[in-house]
């Protein structure tokens, strides 16, 4: 059995309080887009094992969140059997684009077809949370607002179908501590669900807290999205902890000269 756990963009992200377990409380609208990896499971009689292929997955495979979504069932459903699987990788790592998080996602509701364990999207939330802050969005995989840790969603009636999308990595690596250095958590000014219901005001009003932290150190990513708005987006902004930058078109842009050595995507949404 076969599934492709797609990438997301942060429309708009808040750091709203500094939490008692070491968290962050945020605010965000998460919107899933079309950049792919490919997951593939195979009931196998002998043992679990985890292979990949594409971009190259770092750290231990053990410590991977798809064995990890696999061990959390199998402590409720004991009797499951060993499976082969693979993950071809596409989205890339630590770019603020939840692509770890939606293999995971992706992992469980996998195996719930695939052993007709009957869990509704509730239940697979539940885990889900357990797994990582971005995991459970991936669940319905529809547009949400996230609170709390990422984990609290709500519905936005958002439709950004018809809209081009050009997305821009270039591979530089934001750690968690310096994304957080810059921060101060606060309360939103004005309501998200305000702001995304009038496109008008995102250029000014939809922000990523985080851009205020990372960008005095990388002008690089800077001028990535500062490119994005001259070329004629409606909207661009780091998405997540970065470094990956967005812009939103109303009509197909022209080419834009980007450096070779940036991972770029163009899609139609």
């Amino acid at each position: 059995m076969i599934s492709f756990p797609n990438a997301k963009i942060n429309l708009g992200l808040h750091i709203t309080a500094k939490r008692k377990d070491g968290y962050h409380d945020i605010e965000s609208c998460m919107y899933p887009i079309p950049l792919l990896d490919a997951l593939e499971m195979v009931i196998d009689t002998k043992k679990t094992t985890f292979t990949t292929t594409g971009l190259e997955v770092p750290g231990d495979s053990k410590d991977n969140l798809i064995l990890k979504a696999y061990q959390l069932l199998k402590k409720d459903f004991p009797n499951l059997p060993h499976l082969a699987i693979h993950l071809h990788k596409n989205i890339p790592m630590g770019a603020g684009l939840g692509g770890g998080s939606a293999d995971a996602a992706f992992a469980l509701n996998l195996m719930n077809n695939l052993f007709d364990l009957i869990l509704d999207d509730f239940f697979l939330e539940e885990y889900a949370a357990q797994l990582g802050s971005d995991c459970a969005f991936f669940i319905e995989n529809t547009p949400k607002i996230a609170r709390g840790r990422g984990e609290l969603l709500e519905t936005v009636e958002l439709d950004l179908k018809g809209t081009h999308l050009v997305l821009i990595n270039p591979g530089i690596h934001i750690g968690t501590k310096e994304a957080y250095a810059g921060v101060t958590p606060a309360a939103p000014k004005v309501k998200l669900e305000e702001v995304l219901a009038d496109k008008s005001r995102w250029r000014n009003e939809l922000v990523n807290d985080f851009e205020a932290s990372i960008f005095p150190n990388h002008p690089e990513i800077v001028s990535i999205k500062e490119k994005l708005y001259e070329n004629g987006a409606y909207y661009a902004a780091m998405s997540g902890s970065g470094s990956s930058v967005f812009g939103l078109f109303d009509e197909k842009p022209r080419q834009i000269g980007w450096d070779k050595s940036y991972f770029q995507v163009e899609e139609l949404l």
